[in-house]
């Protein structure tokens, strides 16, 4: 009786001021509430939504990890066999267990927010929620950015998991779940280059702020998915776009990597991240702004005195004895990427350097590209490195052109042989370990430039290596793809790839 009451006089109360034939509609704003339809009104909405498209591939570090650990690159390490279990799983070549991984299934969800997220913008690209325009100068511009993005998320998807759900109409809804099934690769692949081709038609070949996606990124990134298609003649002409540009090479390697070379002169695209507003969820410790895999890379319970540069971490991604015995005498490569903490303690005194020898599978080497720094992290320390992931540098553009150069119809080996050398010449600060530019050269060359960056099992699995190199843990069946999360299957009916 009294919740009736209370409705009744309710609609006493409403008529006194609308009157009978009125329409009482509910406004959320007289709630203080924001709405969808709020969105979208201004250039600076446009901005903001804009840059939580990028936000999504901040959360993809591990890729870069998983892509070096599932090689020949690098070893899970960590405390014992079941420390940061999910990538022992795939060090080990546990196939049974992948389906159930939470790092591939966390990768597979960021990978698709950023879709969702580049979707819903694009649907509104030309008339907002409201069906109003909203114009500015550099729409177009910022539009190729979130193209550019769509793309980086499908490559991202494609070649860890091959066939995937391709949507490009909007965000998925609830209603949804259960009606797409898996796009043939191809087909992504298709999708992926338009998105490109149209980013590179808009986007500047400068950007004002540090990070923001520019044409030659796209061009780099379309070169790159024309290669994994092996459409070398197609990836002559759109890589050498970049090999043309303003980029160069800088004389010290181990630069690239320190804060001051972030952005730097051969940084063609990379991942931004910060410790500007510190994290602190271990429930989500990849949704931070902060690079999350510098922890991994950090050698355990080192100390030393407060002149020592580097913090501690986890061990959980050892460059392999393999890999540093690549190396040739007098590469700076070599040290730049396997840091020998043992020799880098003896060579030191003065810093009373202690540590943790990594208690599994140690190889007596860390990743020194992403070795965790004082200085660089904020609230939670090991959730919040400020250290920018290097996604497509120059000296990755130059070896991808000579590759194609080597395996397009009409081949250059010249201009093949001038990219190589360049990568080469840089790594020994001299011109005397040039070798001749074949397409294994230039393969074995991709291995020493791009250790431990995260392209080693993508492009074994490209290239026919990854079984011969691998070795019988790798199972051929699976065609160098990870395994399709078991949940997405339960939820959405999709089918798992072969070999698990």
């Amino acid at each position: 009786m009294k919740n009736i009451k209370n409705k009744f006089g309710l609609i006493i109360i409403l008529s006194i001021f609308v009157g009978c034939s009125d329409v009482v509609q509910f406004d959320p704003h007289d709630e203080y509430a924001v709405t969808e339809l709020d969105y979208l009104q201004t250039a600076s909405d446009y901005e903001t939504m804009a840059v939580s498209c990028y936000t999504p591939s901040q959360w993809l570090n591990g890729i870069m990890v998983i892509g070096d650990i599932a090689s020949d690159n690098a070893v899970a390490g960590g405390e014992n066999a079941s420390d940061v279990l999910t990538l022992q799983n795939i060090d080990d070549y546990d196939y049974a267990l992948l389906a159930n991984n939470s790092t591939l299934e966390d990768l597979w969800k960021s990978a698709y927010e950023g879709v969702n997220r580049t979707n819903y913008l694009l649907k509104y690209k030309d008339v907002n929620l409201l069906g109003n325009t909203v114009d500015f100068d550099g729409k177009d511009e910022l539009f190729g950015e979130i193209l550019f993005l769509r793309a980086y998320y499908y490559f991202n998807l494609t070649r860890m998991f091959g066939d995937v759900v391709l949507f490009t109409d909007g965000k998925l809804g609830i209603a949804d779940f259960g009606t797409f099934q898996r796009s043939p690769q191809a087909e992504v692949y298709a999708q992926i280059e338009a998105d490109l081709t149209a980013a590179i038609s808009t986007l500047p070949l400068e950007q004002g702020q540090k990070g923001r996606i520019t044409k030659y990124a796209a061009q780099a990134l379309l070169g790159k998915v024309y290669i994994y298609q092996e459409k070398f003649d197609l990836a002559v002409p759109m890589l050498e776009n970049v090999v043309n540009g303003p980029f160069s090479l800088v004389s010290n390697f181990d630069n690239i990597f320190l804060l001051d070379g972030e952005n730097g002169p051969e940084s063609v695209y990379e991942i931004q991240y910060s410790n500007g507003s510190p994290y602190y969820n271990w429930g989500g410790q990849t949704r931070g702004q902060g690079n999350y895999a510098v922890q991994q890379c950090g050698v355990r319970g080192l100390n030393g005195s407060a002149d020592m540069p580097y913090n501690s971490g986890w061990s959980t991604n050892l460059p392999t004895k393999d890999l540093a015995s690549a190396y040739e005498d007098g590469d700076q490569r070599k040290d730049a990427t396997c840091f020998d903490v043992a020799a880098y303690a003896a060579a030191n005194p003065s810093l009373n350097v202690t540590f943790q020898v990594a208690p599994f599978k140690n190889t007596d080497l860390y990743n020194k590209k992403y070795l965790p720094r004082k200085g660089q992290t904020s609230g939670q320390v090991e959730l919040n490195y400020e250290n920018n992931q290097r996604i497509i540098r120059y000296a990755d553009v130059l070896l991808m052109a000579a590759e194609a150069n080597l395996r397009a119809s009409s081949v250059n080996i010249s201009k093949a042989q001038l990219y190589l050398d360049k990568v080469r010449d840089r790594a020994f600060g001299d011109q005397n370990h040039r070798v001749t530019a074949t397409v294994q050269a230039v393969w074995d060359e991709r291995r020493l430039e791009l250790a431990m960056e995260g392209d080693r099992f993508f492009d074994l699995v490209r290239t026919g290596q990854a079984a011969t190199i691998l070795g019988s843990g790798y199972k051929t069946a699976t065609k160098g793809l990870f395994a399709i999360p078991q949940r997405e299957i339960d939820i959405s009916g999709l089918t798992q790839n072969d070999g698990y």
